[in-house]
């Protein structure tokens, strides 16, 4: 017998569920062979997501403000320190982190309490205070591995030349950052004896921003003599971290930092990579100095206003210096005064209660939906179920992705989310009952229940999910993991109704238990207040006088105000023409 139009799709929503369940899958799968675990983790540890610091404990680290001769830190630089490390450590994920200002030996210090442990990525994503500045390069023994602009052909003259010596210095007043006036005998001297390891390299960032600057890069492999600050950190508006594209579209598998600067400033860079270009190297060349070291000596490939900055850029990289800049940067430089494990706040014991709690509602579920709908509820439990399987792998994934860390918070929003979904399930039987108390068959009321009870579980999902988002947006720590765990079941659920609990009722209407209204079924006439008269087909009941029977009065309860007084109404004028 040929399918018809309804089993067709049941058919096709369960065949689309089936791929987003092996494909969550497939990613949980792809991050066990590519993610890298800290030592002595299992890797079977990427199927279970990482647990928040309240479950699992993590480190204190205790960070001291470094202070110049006669600077004070003052409440405010605290607190908006505090803010900004919040916002950087958000960015790698929601860690939900305890952040605090502290008095420790009479000094004012941050407490920063993170889960798992403590690696330099963070303690560099927490700790800098991201000073950038953009400065020409005048001398350098470094390789350039980097460039800049939307050019994919090399600028002229861009071979290496020797670098300027005491004898061919020129003693003529500068004429802008790249002039090479600014290498006086005092700075090729300071250049030539350069320890990229001493006290003077430490400090480079407190070197004058109008004065050229003797440094090295970040892994103190290469000298820099470098031109006056032509361009500021401040001056960038946004900063995010892809994969170069190819103009064809095509990933080149490199990692780089894309820059927007704000209003007038990208015209200012595009002046200064317009003067570049047409030098030699390695003048051709600008450092972005960050807290005093070249970070990266990309050479000027192409002029333009917002550029993009490529190099020996991992990921990880990429994105932390991305972040760095992007939150701004922060008011005091900080050093890592102490830095302690510690242990969970709630602990195993917090956990497996919740888990309890948990299972003992999904439990509560069970029961209600097999004492009200019989085997009807079968489906709310099977829907559950799937429900269930797909958070987990959401919230694998994310865990070990983006950096989510599953609190007791988190659990608590799963837990909520047994209701919501259940209710959901609710929605949709009893607009199918009221279907058939007005006389429609099996397969036409689930269609026009489903077109009722779409809409209503939309609308509830809907506010619910604005609410999950509203407190992402606007809360921190805990609350901040409740709102993801609400907002993403809350997605799942509006999945799991429309691919698996619909189709699967569409397709059990076809079965005769069902649409023959079996008392087991949860479809029984009886229990419905109608009155079967054949095959998947019910008519409404007769009205009577009195509480005659447990089926009428259910169909009085159900009935609107307007068909009641129809029914009274009807009921009079019957009893006037018996009288």
């Amino acid at each position: 017998m040929a399918r018809t139009a309804p089993v067709k799709k049941a058919w096709r929503s369960l065949a689309w569920l089936i791929v987003i369940v092996v494909g969550l899958v497939g990613l949980n799968v792809f991050n066990f062979f590519t993610a890298s675990l800290p030592a002595k983790t299992s890797q079977a540890a990427i199927f279970a997501p990482k647990l928040g610091l309240d479950l699992a404990g993590g480190t204190e680290i205790i960070l001291k403000p470094q202070l110049g001769k006669g600077q004070q830190v003052n409440t405010d630089q605290l607190n908006q320190a505090v803010s900004i490390i919040r916002e950087r450590i958000d960015a790698a994920g929601v860690a939900e982190p305890e952040i605090s200002t502290s008095t420790v030996g009479g000094s004012e210090n941050i407490t920063v309490q993170i889960p798992g442990k403590l690696d330099k990525q963070t303690e560099s994503r927490i700790t800098k205070a991201a000073k950038l500045s953009f400065r020409p390069v005048l001398i350098t023994d470094a390789a350039t591995a980097s460039s800049t602009g939307s050019s994919a052909t090399p600028s002229p003259g861009a071979t290496p030349t020797p670098s300027p010596s005491l004898d061919t210095v020129p003693s003529t007043k500068p004429t802008n950052a790249s002039d090479l006036a600014y290498i006086t005998p005092a700075v090729q001297a300071k250049y030539n004896t350069f320890d990229c390891k001493s006290t003077d390299a430490a400090n480079a960032n407190l070197a004058p921003d109008n004065q050229p600057l003797v440094t090295c890069n970040a892994d103190a492999t290469a000298k820099f003599v470098l031109g006056p600050v032509e361009l500021s950190g401040t001056a960038i508006s946004d900063a995010t971290s892809a994969l170069v594209q190819t103009s064809t579209g095509a990933s080149t598998g490199e990692w780089a930092v894309n820059l927007s600067f704000a209003s007038g400033k990208g015209a200012v860079f595009e002046a200064i990579s317009n003067r570049l270009i047409s030098l030699p190297s390695p003048q051709n060349q600008f450092a972005v100095v960050l807290d005093g070291q070249v970070i990266t000596n990309p050479q000027v490939l192409g002029v333009s206003s917002s550029p993009q900055i490529t190099g020996n850029f991992t990921q990880t990289s990429a994105k932390t210096l991305a972040d760095q800049l992007k939150f701004g940067a922060l008011p005091l430089s900080f050093e890592v005064l102490q830095a302690n494990d510690v242990s969970a706040t709630l602990g195993t014991a917090s956990l497996f209660g919740g888990l309890l709690a948990g299972l003992i509602g999904l439990l509560l579920v069970v029961i209600y939906s097999i004492f009200q709908y019989r085997l009807l509820g079968t489906i709310t439990i099977a829907s559950l179920a799937i429900a269930g399987v797909i958070t987990y792998l959401f919230v694998t994934y994310l865990s070990w992705q983006q950096g989510y860390r599953l609190s007791l918070a988190g659990i608590a929003g799963l837990i909520v989310a047994i209701g919501i979904t259940a209710d959901s399930f609710i929605v949709y039987f009893e607009r199918i009952r009221d279907e058939l108390r007005d006389g429609r068959g099996l397969e036409t009321a689930v269609e026009a229940g489903w077109k009722r009870a779409i809409r209503t579980v939309l609308a509830s999902d809907t506010v619910n999910f604005l609410a999950a988002l509203i407190l992402f947006l606007l809360a921190v720590g805990d609350v901040k993991g409740f709102a993801l765990t609400l907002g993403l079941t809350t997605i799942v659920d509006v999945i799991v109704v429309a691919l698996f609990t619909h189709p699967m009722l569409q397709l059990l209407a076809r079965r005769p238990f069902f649409a023959e209204g079996h008392r087991f079924s949860g479809l029984d006439p009886n229990a419905l207040g109608a009155v079967y008269r054949g095959r998947a087909q019910f008519r409404a009941p007769t009205a009577v006088a009195g509480r005659a029977t447990g089926a009428s009065r259910e169909a009085v309860r159900r009935q609107t105000i307007a068909e009641r007084k129809a029914a009274e109404a009807e009921a009079s004028r019957n009893k006037g023409k018996d009288s």
